[in-house]
């Protein structure tokens, strides 16, 4: 049965191809957008095992946050810079789940995110999202919430202002542009939880410390972080 299964998958290749999202190579499981070679080539952290780490480090004095962390190094010219173009601004929904579900395997094995009640990615504007025809955020909790078997929540905060990318904004820039963007609308959903905030990265963090403080302002709630990848 298993000789007959890989013939038909060679047959299915020929008018189907699959391949790897980083490389193009067609040598990779059915299931898997990156191939093993890929896979290698993406810097993990660390940082989700370890407390006191680059990112929670970020809102320290200024938020609350439980645990934080990112799953791998942000390189420019990198195999990740690549991924996230294609997630972002290729159309690329499959690199986003598959992200994903890579995300939320190192977040299970950290032991660090087991009390977490909900994922919440992190809203896009309606502007931006008419535009994309998606949340790369929520392709990525979508991801996470496979692997760990938690409901992701899309419809209890709304961005309810456009920003400017912040590329070339500074840091201190960016923490003014981002306040009060972000407005819990069902507060039910989020009151009694501990919530997850995922996103695809994260540099200065004032973008998921508005959209956290905005969460925190819930009846007893508690946030955690995690981000695909982080910028060095």
């Amino acid at each position: 049965m298993i000789q007959v299964k890989n013939y038909l998958e060679d047959f299915l290749h020929l008018f189907f191809p699959h391949n790897c999202i980083g490389c193009g190579t067609d040598i990779l499981n059915n299931e898997d957008a990156l191939c093993a070679h890929c896979l290698t080539q993406l810097p993990e952290t660390g940082f989700l095992t370890k407390p006191d780490n680059p990112v929670e480090k970020i809102f320290y004095g200024r938020l609350p946050i439980q645990h934080a962390g990112s799953a791998f190094y942000f390189n420019k010219d990198s195999l990740l810079q690549h991924l996230i173009i294609q997630l972002k601004y290729r159309a690329n929904q499959t690199a986003g789940m598959y992200l994903g579900k890579i995300l939320g395997n190192l977040i299970r094995d950290a032991n660090r995110f087991d009390d977490i009640d909900i994922i919440v990615p992190l809203p896009l504007n309606e502007k931006k999202l008419f535009t994309r025809g998606y949340n790369q955020a929520s392709l990525l909790a979508k991801g996470v919430a496979e692997v760990l078997q938690k409901p992701v929540i899309e419809n209890a905060v709304e961005r309810i202002q456009f920003t400017e990318t912040q590329t070339h904004k500074n840091r201190i820039t960016r923490w003014q542009t981002m306040e009060g963007v972000f407005k819990v609308v069902n507060e039910s959903l989020l009151k009694n939880k501990h919530i997850l905030l995922v996103d695809d990265i994260v540099t200065t963090g004032a973008t998921l410390e508005s959209c956290s403080k905005a969460v925190l302002e819930a009846e007893n709630t508690q946030v955690s972080i995690c981000t695909l990848a982080y910028t060095i």
